[in-house]
């Protein structure tokens, strides 16, 4: 009979938040901005640690002169104590090493040098990210893993980097250290704490090609086998948890866990012919990964492959383009008919889509403008949110990972400016439309398939806002990324890369108020880079002799 692997003991905190009934908010990785905190904490605290060592070091040296000394001259008395104590003076100097060097001794020994560090870790410890964040951050790297087709040996080698050049070969990246085998095993152990156990293999199979003697780290073969061995067998792999538990067998004869679960391996090989005869000497290559598949219904969503394929995509090109539709998309100038704010300053305007049509209003931000933007949100941005669609009330959800903050025309000129030039633009109405949101996303920050509207079943949205459906979205880009971060619409294989300064444009709603289900669109995570959008979500009333009515869709 198999014996499954206990599941190890960890903190409360940590198993309520798996268990979704944690309190404390995930604050720092889902916002790339406001991680960058943490790169200058860290520089401090090394260098208070730089200071402890120095102190420390400089205690020991002195500790060391002292035993020097002492033991050359503990070492000439003992050859004839009572002759050596004849002297007065070495008689002076043994009175003198224990009335006062010896207890000189103990004050260095007892000498606090951690104090001045320790008050600094105490200074900024509440600053530190928690636990939420350390398991949000991990879980980030598996999104990435899987929206983008990495490979474990890749992201442990740090070449994402590399991934972004080859996307965008005009932008520079940040090279990474490796991960260590206990990086890898950390990994494995998050995905096998939240029971996915595919990703659990695939990391243990990682951290165990990566370990190596190490007296510093705890960590140790036998125990990665033992996690492997579970996770391959709840991956239906009976092979290759056979192979982990006999290596474990090699290793650790004792481990009774294991020699039930040999026993039941063997069984189960046996019934699929697949059985390595035991009695033989075989020479087994413990270098060689098992093969283990991806469990999608862990994470349901029914256009999943093409909104990742859409993620994954390097060129920047639509797809589903016929030559005869692609004929009517065109760039030119837009003054929105001969609109006065815009004869001196028309638009550069882009149809990127027909079905639905969708616009591109390329430079439609400055860089001055962005900044002041981006300066006031960042002190107010908070965990983003989705609107439940059955309650209405507004909560945290997985599938939702950036924070955001509203901004009101009557902050800054600037934001009043930019609803001004929306309006200009698009002719709608921005005062039933709501604030300007500024969204930052964090650590594989990412939207996942979402419809900007409201749908029928979902009664009590917007209902407070008394303004109606949304009936179109303005979408600002704040940045440049990297690599990753498109916006990618699922049901017609459209994709926009972000572009600092543009506004993408479409209707969510049809003429006849009916919602436009094509526009269902996605964020995808961002790889590498830190990604910046506001957008003006625009309602219907208002609208009625600005966009009015009509039947027909394509109206």
């Amino acid at each position: 009979m198999f014996v499954p692997r206990p599941m190890m003991v960890l903190p409360v905190g940590i198993i309520l938040l798996f268990l979704g009934q944690a309190s404390v908010d995930a604050e720092v990785f889902t916002a790339l901005c406001d991680m960058e905190y943490l790169v200058h904490m860290e520089k401090d605290l090394v260098d208070s640690l730089d200071r402890y060592i120095q102190q420390e070091e400089d205690k020991l040296n002195r500790i060391k002169t002292f035993q020097s000394r002492i033991r050359e001259v503990s070492q000439m008395a003992m050859e004839e104590p009572t002759r050596h104590l004849h002297h007065p003076v070495n008689a002076y100097l043994l009175v003198k090493r224990f009335t006062r060097d010896w207890p000189l001794l103990e004050a260095w020994i007892q000498e606090d040098t951690a104090e001045d560090f320790l008050y600094n870790m105490t200074k900024v410890k509440e600053s530190f990210p928690s636990d939420e964040d350390y398991i949000g951050a991990g879980k980030a790297l598996v999104r990435l893993q899987d929206t983008y087709d990495l490979s474990t040996q890749n992201i442990a080698k740090g070449k994402m980097g590399e991934i972004a050049t080859a996307t965008r070969p005009d932008t520079g990246f940040t090279k990474s250290p490796e991960l260590l085998a206990e990086d890898c095993f950390e990994l494995g152990r998050l995905a096998y704490v939240d029971q996915d156990y595919y990703h659990c293999a695939l990391w243990m199979e990682e951290s165990l090609a990566r370990l190596q003697p190490d007296p510093m780290s705890d960590l140790t073969r036998d125990t990665i086998l033992d996690y492997l061995a579970y996770a391959s067998y709840q991956q239906n792999n009976i092979e290759r948890a056979y192979q982990a538990t006999k290596e474990l067998l090699k290793i650790n004869p004792e481990h009774t866990r294991a020699v039930n679960n040999m026993k039941f391996f063997e069984k189960e090989m046996e019934k699929s012919q697949n059985l390595v005869t035991p009695q033989k000497e075989e020479v087994e290559d413990t270098t060689v990964r098992g093969e283990y598949k991806r469990d999608l219904a862990r994470d349901y969503l029914p256009e999943r492959e093409i909104y990742e394929l859409l993620c994954q995509a390097d060129q920047p090109e639509m797809f589903n383009i016929t030559p005869s539709r692609g004929k009517h998309l065109k760039c030119r100038y837009f003054t929105n008919n001969n609109h006065p704010r815009l004869l001196l300053a028309p638009q550069r305007l882009e149809q990127v889509f027909d079905k639905p049509k969708m616009w591109i209003f390329h430079n439609i931000l400055t860089d001055p403008e962005m900044e002041v933007i981006k300066k006031i949100a960042q002190p107010r941005l908070r965990r983003a949110t989705i609107q439940n669609s059955i309650t209405g009330e507004l909560e945290h959800a997985s599938y939702r990972i950036s924070k955001s903050a509203w901004l009101q025309g009557w902050e800054h000129k600037v934001i009043r400016r930019v609803n001004q030039r929306v309006e200009d633009v698009t002719g709608l109405t921005m005062e039933t439309a709501e604030e300007l949101q500024v969204v930052n996303y964090g650590m594989g920050g990412h939207y996942e398939p979402h419809f900007d509207f409201a749908r029928k079943e979902e009664v009590n949205a917007f209902k407070e806002l008394g303004t109606g459906n949304r009936i179109a979205t303005m979408l600002f880009y704040m940045s440049d990324v990297e690599a990753g971060g498109a916006t990618v619409f699922p049901q017609v294989g459209a994709r926009l890369i972000p572009e600092k300064g543009a506004g993408a444009f479409w209707y969510n709603l049809f003429r006849s108020g009916e919602g436009d289900m094509l526009t269902r669109h996605a964020a995808c995570p961002v790889l590498v880079g830190s990604k910046w959008v506001s957008n003006k979500w625009i309602h219907e009333r208002g609208q009625e002799f600005r966009r009015k009515c009509g039947l027909s869709p394509e109206d």
